[in-house]
């Protein structure tokens, strides 16, 4: 059988033809690849023609087509549908892709003809010169101005590091789904919402359990587990389980692979010239410094700590009007939250939920991206997707001008790991021809039908959503700056912005319909779930920022690496954490930090940009949230700008002025 990926996919729009790829394909196409892009590195540095940015700078941007084009197929199925074989192969692939890309950014020649490039005075294009300083900047990160013998420790640890990441996520994994809570006593299931027992029921189907009620560590499981079941030690089996996960002393365990990355990580950074990781990630984003991220997280954390306290006092007070005779653990906030909304707003989720079907969630997404930007999503019947959960959209202009592929995956499955996230098949360019995005959003809700979401899943899909549109909206030339190929504490902002249209009441009269009635949700509820927004922002603001702390605190350490117990309880004693509250991730399941690169030291650039999301939805509700002029100035300097230009120069060109942090804490109710 011929290889799919060394001709043009033949099916429509240049979708991946993924029923011919069998994993046998990948292997020999990488391979392939990589033959392929070493010949194209070794003619651009070899070559006897004054380096220029036509024969440097856009050779490189055109070499390692048929690389990409393998690795972007493996490397989303590797998180979105795996398997034994996929996963077997990802941890022979990881560490030569590691090697392969040393090779080439520590490839002395080829930096001193881009250096050239740079140095020559020709004059370049707006986008082109900050192409050369970002080209630059990669190839020192790389340690292509070190020592050959200081370049080859280098690699040795890129590649090192790799295969360890690629192991914490896998284990990850494998920890998630080998867990499964079985609810049988009627009395627990007799106080469940309905829609929760439905879910429930639904997941033990898809888990050969038909007929039981099995709760899984899957945040949409989980979470109404420990929402609604009255029974405490259910409720403290499942949370055990869930922040035990990769720490349990077995195959799966995290402890060693997180520490050894964590050294290696600073072994680096040491050879390349940086204090620690820290330092080294921090050095190519807007924050700059560890200590400009800790000024913005002390700022916040402040006034977040003393709410989370005021919530612990009155959830405590609960448990003791109830009788209760224990004191507020993490496996109880979630459940006294909601009696406590209950209490305060009138409001609990099976009020709402059945307005918001999946379906129709998704379509007000749509709405809201028409609205601002004049663009239609047509679904797309009979092309190849990779799973049968997966949906395809056609997205087109207001003239019918083709934008791109929007594919939607959002159920949770085995195959699939935890959260959600943005990525694509193919990425926008225009540098010889127009190639347009092929973007895929990831979700885990719960593969119940109908599929009703919370409305933390609202915000989730609205988030993804954004991310989706910086890669569909992208317009740029070169590959490497396309979408979301921005600094990464800025490439929250479109996602980030995109989830305060969930919550304007015009938008969600219009989307949110009960699932039976057809009804559009009362506008009383809509004012009572604003009316909430800023409820429990103590214990979600602590949360999150408590991951930011550790994060940074395992990036910030030398060659001495302390146990994983040891440093979470110093984080925690260090900044005061209430003993009720965990960071949103503990060490051994934080995969944004160990099981990749970019949001490592980078856990904070979500509050780092909703600093700018806070600030920039101001714009758009002092001009109206559907302002023609403030989306279009969105739109082209944040959307479809990518990384072609510094990201605070782009905010200001949208916004008119430097953000501020005021807007956030209003936000989050805790100005």
């Amino acid at each position: 059988m011929s290889n799919p990926f060394y001709a043009e996919w033949p099916s429509p729009f240049g979708l991946p033809s993924f029923s011919d790829i069998e994993p046998i394909h990948f292997e020999e196409a990488f391979q392939a690849g990589f033959d392929q892009n070493n010949e194209e590195i070794d003619t651009i540095a070899n070559s006897l023609e004054d380096p220029t940015f036509a024969n440097t700078v856009v050779e490189l941007e055109r070499a390692g087509e048929l690389l990409s084009r393998v690795a972007d197929v493996f490397f989303n199925l590797s998180i979105a549908d795996t398997n034994d074989q996929i996963e077997a192969l990802e941890l022979k692939i990881a560490p030569r892709l590691a090697v392969h890309e040393a090779n080439i950014y520590q490839n002395s020649k080829l930096f001193q003809r881009v250096m050239n490039v740079k140095e020559s005075g020709v004059s370049l294009d707006a986008d082109q010169a900050q192409l050369v300083s970002d080209l630059i900047t990669e190839f020192v990160r790389a340690g292509a101005s070190l020592d050959e013998s200081t370049r080859q420790e280098v690699k040795k640890l890129d590649t090192r590091l790799a295969t360890l990441m690629a192991e914490f996520g896998q284990n990850v994994l494998k920890d998630s789904n080998a867990f499964e809570l079985i609810v049988e006593t009627p009395s627990v299931l007799a106080a469940l919402p309905q829609w929760v027992r439905d879910a429930a029921l639904a997941e033990g189907d898809h888990r050969g359990c038909s007929g039981q009620h099995v709760f899984t560590l899957s945040r949409s499981s989980i979470t109404p587990c420990l929402q609604f079941i009255n029974d405490r030690a259910l409720r403290e089996e499942i949370y055990r389980a869930y922040s035990c996960c990769g720490n349990n002393d077995d195959v799966n365990d995290n402890k060693k692979i997180l520490s050894e990355i964590a050294l290696l990580r600073a072994q680096r950074a040491s050879k390349l010239g940086f204090a620690d990781h820290a330092a080294f990630m921090l050095s190519d984003r807007m924050a700059e410094s560890s200590d400009k991220v800790r000024n913005l997280l002390d700022q916040i954390w402040q006034p977040a700590r003393a709410r989370a306290e005021e919530e612990a006092v009155a959830l405590q007070k609960v448990i003791q009007d109830e009788g209760g005779n224990f004191t507020l653990a993490p496996w109880d906030w979630l459940y006294y939250t909601e009696k406590l909304r209950k209490q305060r707003f009138d409001l609990d989720e099976g009020q709402y939920k059945p307005y918001f079907a999946l379906e129709r969630v998704r379509q007000g997404a749509f709405a809201v991206a028409q609205k601002l930007y004049g663009i239609r999503f047509q679904r797309l019947e009979d092309v190849p997707v990779y799973h049968p959960d997966v949906d395809c959209y056609r997205v087109e202009e207001a003239d019918g001008t083709f934008i791109g592929l929007f594919m939607t995956d959002y159920f949770a499955r085995s195959s699939k790991r935890s959260g959600a996230w943005m990525s694509h098949y193919r990425a926008q360019s225009h540098m010889d021809e127009r190639v347009t995005p092929i973007i895929v959003n990831c979700c885990n809700f719960q593969n119940s039908h109908p599929c009703l979401l919370s409305m933390d899943e609202v915000r989730t899909l609205f988030h993804e959503f954004g991310h989706g549109l910086h890669g569909l909206l992208s317009r740029v030339r070169y590959p490497s700056q396309s979408g979301t190929n921005v600094k990464q504490d800025f490439v929250e902002l479109p996602s980030q912005i995109m989830e305060h249209w969930a919550t304007e009441p015009e938008v969600m009269q219009a989307y949110a319909r009960h699932v039976d009635s057809d009804e559009s949700i009362p506008i009383a509820l809509v004012e009572k779930l604003i009316e909430s927004e800023k409820f429990n922002q103590g214990f979600a603001t602590s949360e999150y920022l408590a991951a930011s702390y550790l994060d940074l605190a395992w990036h910030e350490l030398g060659d001495n690496v302390p146990q994983v117990d040891d440093l979470e309880a110093m984080v925690a004693e260090g900044i005061g954490l209430n003993a009720a509250i965990d960071p949103r991730y503990l060490s051994t399941y934080f995969q944004h930090i160990f099981s990749g690169e970019s949001y490592s030291a980078g856990y904070y650039s979500y509050i780092w940009a909703e600093v700018l999301d806070a600030d920039g939805f101001e714009v758009f509700k002092e001009n109206g949230i559907f302002d023609p002029q403030t989306a279009k100035a969105f739109r082209k300097h944040i959307l479809q700008a990518g990384g072609t230009a510094d990201p605070g120069v782009l905010y200001q060109r949208f916004a008119g002025h430097e953000p501020v942090v005021e807007p956030l804490l209003r936000q989050r109710g805790l100005a």
